[in-house]
């Protein structure tokens, strides 16, 4: 069974030039940091792929392996957060399967435990 992260933004009016640049680039840069050759990264559908209103859409598929669950849902967050900074007009759904994922203006998108590094050397550890 594989668990999947969802993030979506809606408004009414289209990305401008500028908008599409800044999620280009930081898709871009985010793809380049990403810690694991071998998992999903960051993923955008193209506009084929989103719902009517939507201006930003996409998924990840997670890691079953513990050691790598943590790491790539941290990144993939970390992207979404600086995604909603460049888009912060747009209402943003984000989701790990049916859990929704909250957002808090200082810290960005995050789950609970997501950067104890106890936790995260315990699931090394497996």
């Amino acid at each position: 069974m594989s668990v999947s992260l969802y993030y979506s933004a809606r408004r009414t009016e289209p990305l401008t030039a500028e908008e599409t640049a800044a999620v280009d680039r930081i898709a871009a840069a985010r793809l380049a940091s990403f810690p694991y050759a071998d998992e999903e990264p960051l993923h955008l559908y193209d506009s084929g792929g989103r719902d009517a209103g939507q201006v930003l859409a996409g998924s990840t598929r997670l890691p079953a392996a513990p050691d790598r669950l943590l790491p790539v849902i941290g990144h993939v967050l970390d992207s979404v957060t600086e995604l909603r900074r460049a888009l912060p007009d747009a209402a943003w759904h984000v989701h790990l399967d049916d859990l929704d994922v909250d957002w808090d203006e200082r810290a960005g998108y995050g789950l609970p435990g997501m950067r104890d590094a106890g936790l995260l050397a315990e699931l090394d550890g497996l």
